[in-house]
């Protein structure tokens, strides 16, 4: 069974991993990784503003109910 050689694809132009020097991988490494982080980055920002959210909401009935005593 024939091995598949990894597809690149820079500005729709398709290069295989073979085609490419070792400091061209390890650049393809790093932005695979850039882009991994990146992902993470944004989905725990999420969490953070989902979080933020919900304790500014929290803190307006908390005052909500102050307001009511007063």
């Amino acid at each position: 069974m024939a091995e598949e050689k990894k597809v690149i694809t820079i500005d729709n132009v398709d290069y295989t991993e073979d085609q490419l020097d070792g400091k061209q991988k390890m650049m393809v490494n790093h932005i695979n990784s850039l882009q991994q982080k990146i992902s993470n980055t944004e989905f725990n920002l999420d969490q953070l503003k989902v979080g933020q959210d919900g304790f500014v909401k929290m803190l307006k009935e908390s005052l909500a109910k102050l307001d009511e005593v007063a």
